[in-house]
């Protein structure tokens, strides 16, 4: 049986799991990727768009170097923001989730008369709770606009 306690923990492990994930946004949009160690574990798995990263350092670098190859105006602030929604997270242990996530990935270095889409897509998390804290364990986005048969 659950108590009130578990689903009052529950909540709160999926609420901190989702400010995880908004707490990457706001980390790679503002430039911060020296950062994400607040975000993943040491050895985390990433796909994206911009590649497969293994490891912390790994994806440490790599979101550095796609934050300044998307800083076109060389502005040295938000080139992109990516921005989630729909979040749903499945706890499936006491120190583990799974999850997903709707992207909504904006760029603003267009002129405000092109629409500042670059892309729509769904991210596929698995979390791990290390030394009390939420983490990222492994990270997959799913891109589902534009695709490669238009």
């Amino acid at each position: 049986m659950t108590t009130q306690t578990d689903r009052i923990n529950a909540l709160l492990d999926r609420e901190e799991i989702r400010a995880l994930r908004l707490h990457y946004s706001a980390l790679l949009d503002g430039g911060k990727a020296d950062r994400m160690g607040e975000v993943f574990t040491t050895d985390a798995e990433v796909k994206v768009t911009v590649g497969s990263m293994s490891g912390l350092e790994e994806i440490k670098a790599s979101l550095k170097e796609a934050y300044h190859s998307f800083d076109t105006l060389n502005r040295g602030h938000y080139p992109f923001v990516h921005a989630v929604a729909n979040h749903e997270i499945t706890l499936t242990g006491p120190d583990a989730a799974t999850g997903s996530c709707y992207l909504l990935d904006f760029v603003t270095d267009r002129q405000s008369t092109l629409h500042p889409f670059l892309l729509l897509g769904r991210y596929e998390d698995s979390y791990v709770r290390v030394n009390g804290e939420w983490r990222i364990a492994r990270s997959v986005l799913d891109v589902v606009w534009p695709n490669d048969e238009e």
